[in-house]
């Protein structure tokens, strides 16, 4: 079943002389609880597609289908609410709230939604995550594959329909780096969420079940793994 399709995605940068064209003209569909990992040289255009999908920039022309509904197409406040409940994002540079604890970090979008969490749901995501003894931990006093894990936590928290990961082990050493993409993994299988990774490491790519190559702005290659 499909969750995600693009039509004719194309996102240009400044004007004239400056113009500088980040995505030419892609279309793609991704089907629910597949595990897509996007790869390319810096500049390829990455980012920028995982942030159209996302909700978190807007493209310069073209359409994004999440569930068969045109994000583009939702009002500001229906834009954000998308943004909450239905996009995991996690970010190479973790974002957490320094004054919040493991806990209160990991619940902070169900907050911002104005949701009651679910305490079994919050249990579960805990022990997956390793983190049973950090609840009450800050950021500061954890170390960087700990924080990375509480990043997952928050983006998984709302059972999004897509979880979208920005260069998610690009801080941390290879064992860290190893035990996320398995995180990732297990989430996909488990809770049969679409993830969607940007990644620099050939060897995370090949985790994936399909593979997305990027050059200049467009797709070179698509490859199904398994």
């Amino acid at each position: 079943m499909e969750i995600l399709r693009i039509e004719n995605l194309s996102k240009v940068y400044g004007t004239g002389d400056n113009q500088v064209c980040a995505l030419q003209n892609i279309s793609l569909s991704v089907d629910k609880g597949e595990f897509v990992a996007v790869v390319g040289q810096s500049g390829s255009g990455k980012s920028t597609l995982l942030h159209i999908i996302g909700g978190v920039d807007f493209p310069t022309s073209g359409k994004v289908y999440v569930d068969g509904k045109d994000v583009y197409a939702k009002s500001q406040e229906e834009l954000a609410i998308f943004r909450r409940r239905q996009v995991g994002l996690i970010y190479q540079f973790y974002n957490l709230i320094p004054v919040l604890n493991v806990v209160e970090n990991i619940l902070l979008p169900l907050k911002l939604d104005g949701q009651r969490p679910n305490d079994d749901r919050l249990n579960e995501l805990i022990g997956m995550l390793g983190l049973q003894d950090r609840k009450t931990h800050l950021p500061m006093q954890l170390s960087g594959g700990q924080q990375q894990r509480v990043s997952i936590g928050r983006a998984l928290i709302s059972a999004p329909a897509l979880v979208l990961a920005d260069e998610p082990t690009g801080n941390l050493d290879s064992k860290n780096g190893q035990e996320i993409i398995e995180l990732l993994k297990h989430s996909n299988q488990k809770y049969e969420q679409t993830v969607i990774v940007i990644t620099h490491d050939e060897n995370f790519a090949r985790q994936a079940n399909r593979i997305i190559r990027l050059e200049d702005g467009a797709i070179v290659c698509d490859e199904k793994i398994r």
